[in-house]
């Protein structure tokens, strides 16, 4: 497994590549304040394929937005765009977990040539809000942000502490939470620190409604594979319910496991993965 960094027209963005340098090209994206190693339980079982796993903007290794920016959903398929590019790839296969699904989704539908297909992990398209709560989403936003920049830093005492306080909040494995946290942590001057930003806890300025989010994944071209957790977000299946008829080339399937499916149940997810692309190749 290779570090690499991607320089990017405001930012550097690091990633992680793995598997045959020579196979399909693969680009993974992992969730909200998740990172580039969420995908290394899958890594040993994708050798075909070359993948690069990316740490999202203010995610993992990867660099900050500059301070009078914010992270705006539709601002990552502008990032994503750019890396494509820096890659040298004309198209590839996405691999999204949750919030890198969703942004998957959207790049896929924004730039449908270059998307040979598409695998949401535990999503299925954006999040949606009524319009009515705009207003109040948008003062919300504000407020959130101006509060974050009152607060003091929090250090984790220890990676042991940091990797329980990990498991507390979310559905993860110590294995997987282990994973995560590691690579989310620095020491400077004997002191731990995250490297993820903390604006990224900040509330969105603003969400698409129900019909702009189903008009994106209306324009999705590709074969899509939706890989959901049998104790995974409900929200993800409902959205799935609702909107399945949008696309044209769908695909689902169930795994064991929770919103972290493919870090708790690695073998399974990667083996409907494999057949997926296989598929896709073959037609």
């Amino acid at each position: 497994m290779q570090e690499i960094s991607l320089d990017l027209r405001h930012l550097t963005l690091s990633a992680l590549r793995f598997g045959n340098p020579n196979g399909p090209k693969v680009l993974a994206l992992h969730g909200w304040l998740d990172n580039a190693a969420s995908f290394v339980p899958v890594a040993d079982y994708l050798n075909d394929w070359d993948v690069v796993a990316l740490d999202l903007a203010g995610h993992g290794h990867s660099a900050h937005r500059s301070a009078d920016a914010h992270y705006h959903l539709l601002d990552w398929v502008q990032d994503i765009h750019e890396v494509l590019h820096r890659l040298g790839w004309s198209s590839c296969h996405f691999l999204g977990h949750s919030l890198g699904g969703i942004i998957a989704s959207l790049y896929a539908a924004t730039f449908s040539e270059q998307v040979q297909s598409l695998t949401m992990i535990e999503a299925f398209g954006p999040l949606s809000l009524e319009p009515e709560s705009s207003v109040t989403q948008l003062r919300e936003s504000v407020l959130s942000r101006l509060a974050i920049d009152e607060k003091p830093a929090r250090h984790p005492p220890s990676l042991a502490k940091a990797i329980t306080a990990r498991l507390l909040a979310g559905d993860l494995s110590k294995a997987a939470a282990r994973l995560l946290v590691e690579r989310n942590l620095v020491e400077q001057e004997d002191v731990l620190m995250w490297r993820t930003d903390r604006r990224l806890r900040t509330i969105s300025s603003l969400r698409l409604t129900e019909p702009q989010a189903q008009a994106f994944l209306a324009a999705i071209q590709c074969p899509v594979m939706a890989v959901l957790g049998e104790q995974g977000f409900e929200k993800v299946r409902n959205n799935l319910n609702r909107r399945r008829e949008l696309i044209a080339q769908l695909s689902d399937v169930n795994a064991q496991g929770g919103h972290h499916v493919h870090m708790d149940n690695p073998e399974t997810v990667a083996e409907h993965i494999r057949c997926f692309w296989q598929q896709v190749a073959s037609h």
